[in-house]
């Protein structure tokens, strides 16, 4: 071991005798130091198997030092389907670099087809990881159980009232970009791949766009094997706390009413009573408003359709978002997500039949207005209880302000639990929508999340309602390879040719509030925010000036009322009277010459008739 530099104080010292920081290699820049460590010793470590297990995972080999490569866990995969009739392996489809995306089918039946599941009658849970592919918990705790399922039995009764699908590795090309470097602040294991994708693409991101082969293959997933439960797991980047396992799902307030009533009824008391039996400290999703003091609050609020909670609402499927917290051990992190996904199977089994109640009855809600934006609730927030990790300020040398320094001491607190679920804007819901087939990369998004759509074969002349953008905003770097876009609207009675090609979204569907939130503009996740019209946005037939002067002083004469409206404008509008260009093109957009659907949304809504 090389000497101690000056920057490693006795603290950092102590905290590398006693297991918290990596052991001392390289240059400081390659040491993260972490805060002190929790001791554990849960019941979940029975799960482990025994050195004599030839089915030990890659993991449980190295005692959880370290995860399986792509090509190891694909064949470990493998084995398992060898083994035993139970499992079988489906391709989703490849990543961008061309790596397969497995998932696992365990069924008791052995026919891994979406028919048979569903003539099985039983719950089916889908449980996916590696969407950030250093977060990567959930695909070794997933091995473990996959064995216990299908070849020691010690977990094969849960075969017998439910299905379970798993996706070890989404973000399949991220997990290959493997290094000791891969997250400064997560503990273990020793190589971890990277959150983003080939194409620096977040996952979990792209729910509503659909951008990467990794979540359009996993929409396709689910919309053809129709999973009753999806967790979505990841690994935390933030605060210490006590916690090791936490997580949680849209509300009652957002799209999926029954369904949030289910998770809160079933799911979280049959989480927190298993992960505590088993050593582990559940809790919830935890955003602080200041990551050094819990007391300011925990933000809770409604996901938008980009992120897997919030998709899941928008689609009526119940999706929790699973946070382990990335200070504390790879084994022990590990080991709570078995105890999860294992709760989740029994839950599953024994009240999977009120979880389609409650999901039917969202399918079937056809409100005549949908929430596209929520605010925080008015007045105080209740307190709820906190566990904390007790943390001091301390002037930093490094950036000029307080640094926050964690002392490992548990604290128990009571904290405001900030709630952001007040609907703010809304829009009609439309008896449909019609998309042009000039826009087909928006249809072929449509139909890939499953909506139901009626293509025309010829074209067709419709009255419509179309949005006009007023002051429409680009941000000014890319988002996820996207321009963003916000503007106001207004709202115009048009009638519309649609070409042949083109389809009509039926908003009385299943997936209507899905439809809507991907095609309503003033929704966060609409396809025009995330930049697929960005072509409305530029004019393209001009006016020169001296073709629109002498046409404006005939149309003031001619018109007074039109006189005054522009008097009104120059008194009004110091930048507009300032601006010969501005002020010209005031009287072009007045004239027949103007294009008349510049900055026109080419997707129309057809509205029900008044009652």
């Amino acid at each position: 071991m090389k000497p101690l530099c000056l920057l490693c104080s006795a603290f950092t010292l102590s905290l590398i005798l006693s297991g918290s920081a990596p052991a001392l290699a390289g240059s400081a820049a390659e040491r993260a130091i972490l805060p002190p460590v929790q001791p554990w010793n849960g019941a979940s470590r029975l799960l482990e198997a025994p050195a004599s297990d030839p089915w030990r995972t890659p993991a449980e080999a190295s005692s959880f030092r370290t995860t399986p490569s792509y090509d190891e866990t694909v064949a470990y995969l493998h084995r398992l389907a060898s083994a035993s009739k139970k499992l079988s392996l489906v391709s989703l489809g490849k990543s961008s670099e061309g790596r397969e995306i497995w998932m696992a089918v365990v069924t008791a039946g052995g026919d891994p087809s979406p028919a048979s599941l569903a003539a099985s009658g039983k719950p089916t849970l889908l449980a996916q990881a590696g969407i950030h592919a250093g977060e990567i918990d959930g695909k070794d705790a997933g091995l473990m159980l996959l064995r216990d399922l299908v070849v020691n039995g010690r977990k094969s009764a849960l075969l017998d009232r439910t299905n379970f699908l798993f996706v070890p590795i989404l973000n399949t090309d991220g997990h290959e970009r493997v290094s000791p470097f891969g997250r400064v602040n997560q503990r273990g294991p020793e190589r971890m791949g990277w959150r983003t994708t080939a194409r620096n693409l977040n996952l979990n991101r792209d729910y509503a766009k659909l951008d990467s082969p990794e979540v359009w293959a996993l929409v396709g997933a689910i919309s053809r094997y129709q999973p009753d439960l999806y967790l979505d797991l990841h690994v935390t980047d933030g605060a210490d706390y006590q916690y090791d396992i936490t997580y949680g799902w849209n509300g009652t307030q957002a799209y999926s009413p029954a369904i949030a009533g289910w998770l809160d009824r079933v799911l979280g008391p049959a989480f927190d009573r298993d992960l505590k039996a088993a050593g582990h400290i559940p809790g919830p999703l935890v955003f602080l408003a200041d990551e050094a003091d819990p007391t300011q609050g925990n933000f809770h609020g409604v996901p938008q359709l980009r992120f897997s909670n919030g998709y899941g609402s928008a689609r009526h499927l119940a999706a929790v978002l699973v946070e382990n917290h990335s200070l504390k051990p790879y084994e022990q992190r590990v080991l709570g997500t078995y105890v999860l996904l294992e709760s989740a199977l029994r839950a599953l089994g024994a009240e999977g039949a009120a979880l389609r109640e409650a999901t039917a009855s969202d399918r079937g809600r056809r409100p005549s207005s949908l929430p596209v934006t929520f605010k925080r609730a008015e007045g105080e927030a209740p307190k709820v209880p906190f566990l904390a990790i007790e943390a001091r300020k301390e002037k930093s040398a490094i950036s000029g302000e307080e640094k926050t320094v964690y002392t490992g001491k548990p604290l128990e607190l009571s904290v405001p639990n900030i709630e952001i679920n007040v609907p703010d804007q809304s829009v009609r819901r439309p008896r449909a929508y019609w998309v042009p087939a000039t826009y087909p990369e928006v249809i072929d998004r449509l139909a890939a999340h499953g909506i139901r759509m009626e293509r025309l074969d010829q074209p067709r002349r419709v009255k419509v309602e179309m949005y006009r953008l007023v002051d429409p905003k680009l941000d000014p770097d890319p988002f996820e390879g996207h321009m963003h876009l916000v503007a106001g609207t207004r709202t115009e009675s048009r009638e519309e040719l649609y070409p042949a090609g083109s389809v009509r979204v039926p908003t009385d569907q299943p997936l209507g509030d899905l439809a809507a939130l991907l095609l309503e503009p003033a929704s966060a996740d609409s396809f025009l925010q995330w930049g697929f019209f960005l072509e409305i946005l530029q004019r393209t037939e001009y006016v020169e000036g001296y073709v629109i002067e002498p046409m404006a002083e005939a149309m003031l004469a001619e018109d007074p009322a039109l006189a005054a409206e522009f008097q009104k404008k120059l008194s009004e509008d110091a930048a507009f009277a300032a601006d010969p260009q501005a002020r010209r093109r005031w009287f072009y957009e007045r004239t027949p010459f103007a294009d008349e659907r510049y900055r026109l949304y080419p997707v129309g809504c057809e509205v029900a008739p008044a009652r």
